[in-house]
């Protein structure tokens, strides 16, 4: 475990549920689909095609600030268009990268055209540091003699 590691391993320990929504679909049901799974953003799908992301980030700023009302606005009004995605070989460090230089939370993780999973960066910084406790605990193993050379 570590930074190198291909962020498809990450989908593989998570697994790979994926909640998206579609174009079509009000704010308000995507809102509340985030509420009942605890997510911050949701893909937007038309028949399992990526048009787009949807986030909390989006309504605060899209629907709540533009006096907006979220049970009339649709999805495709205030997605997030220009998705920015990754494959299941990108690194870690590379997915905070993008995630940091674009200012995103959440990442798409495509196989070919299709969506793999859902990348957050709770799920990177959670891998990162379990990287470290696995790090740490092989060095006082080595430490101590407990480790083989």
């Amino acid at each position: 475990m570590e930074i190198t590691t291909p962020v498809g391993l990450i989908l593989e320990r998570k697994g790979h549920q994926i909640w998206s929504i579609e174009p079509s679909s009000t704010v308000f049901e995507a809102i509340s689909l985030m509420a009942q799974k605890n997510i911050g953003a949701l893909p937007v799908l038309k028949e399992s095609r990526l048009l787009g992301m949807v986030s909390e980030r989006d309504y605060t700023r899209k629907v709540i600030l533009l006096g907006r009302v979220s049970r009339e606005t649709r999805v495709e009004d205030i997605m997030t268009k220009n998705v920015i995605t990754v494959s299941c070989t990108e690194s870690v460090a590379d997915c905070l990268e993008v995630m940091t230089k674009n200012h995103v939370r959440h990442l798409p993780v495509m196989e070919g055209e299709r969506l793999a999973g859902l990348i957050s960066i709770g799920d990177l910084v959670n891998w990162i540091i379990l990287a470290q406790s696995n790090a740490i605990e092989d060095l006082e193993r080595f430490v101590t003699g407990a480790y083989p050379a």
